[in-house]
């Protein structure tokens, strides 16, 4: 049921690891659709995707945690390039909040964008894909916090570790589909930030001694989403240098 890949979907597109995955797709020679809340930043990634490979992007600007705004991300994508056969569920945002100070509001907002974008993207899309009948491929981008207690965040370490259970349910219940669902947990990726975002001072722990790049898990995301994969669902395939295998510091 499953064929070559030839259309994708990317959320948070805009920068850091979704504009990564974009480029990386679009090497492979998927057409993109470049999806961001900010559409200018979708529109810089779309444009320059389309110089190196032509007319093979475009910028959606969607906010994924609205209903009508993921249905007409879907339409615009299939009404261009006639079909999904990859999402890559990559938007998040991180809390960082112990429960004794996290308003409602601000666990609502991170659950919206970390988890239920994750719902709302694949509901549309998957039916999409069960309409053509020719399968597709699901990755979803979790995080090494889904496996760790954290006295700095909340929401965002409970919202990924859902990502990973949400994505075996899906692996389980569309591959009567020919679509397979696997996700990607990196740690510590290197990111530019911008004005007003909090600097992320990190130290590398992990067993390669350098600090993850977006590049790496576009490389991974772009593995799970290729032929070569095709045999593998439901996993969660990890690039966090180790980071998970490295015990605490003994005194």
């Amino acid at each position: 049921m499953q064929r070559k890949a030839h259309v994708a979907i990317v959320t948070g597109a805009g920068r850091n690891i979704g504009e990564a995955i974009a480029r990386q797709l679009a090497d492979d020679g998927l057409a993109v659709a470049v999806v961001d809340r900010d559409g200018d930043r979708a529109q810089r990634v779309s444009a320059d995707i389309c110089v190196a490979h032509g007319d093979r992007a475009m910028a959606i600007q969607a906010d994924v945690t609205v209903s009508a705004d993921v249905e007409r991300m879907v339409a615009q994508t299939v009404g261009r390039f006639g079909a999904v056969d990859v999402l890559v569920n990559n938007v998040g945002v991180v809390d960082r909040t112990n429960i004794l100070e996290l308003p409602e509001s601000e666990w609502d907002r991170i659950i919206d964008i970390s988890l239920k974008s994750v719902y709302l993207c694949t509901r549309c899309v998957a039916q999409t894909m069960v309409d053509a009948g020719r399968g597709g491929r699901i990755v979803n981008i979790a995080s090494t916090s889904a496996h760790q207690a954290r006295t700095d965040a909340t929401a965002y370490p409970a919202a990924k570790a859902a990502v990973l259970h949400l994505t075996e349910c899906l692996a389980a219940q569309l591959a009567p589909y020919g679509i397979r669902v696997n996700a990607v947990t990196p740690n510590r990726v290197a990111t530019t930030v911008e004005a007003g975002e909090v600097p992320r001072n990190w130290t590398v722990r992990n067993l390669i001694g350098r600090q993850i790049t977006p590049g790496d898990v576009a490389q991974a995301v772009a593995f799970l989403a290729s032929d070569h994969a095709d045999a593998i669902t439901g996993v969660e395939l990890l690039v966090d240098g180790g980071a998970l295998r490295v015990l605490p510091p003994r005194d």
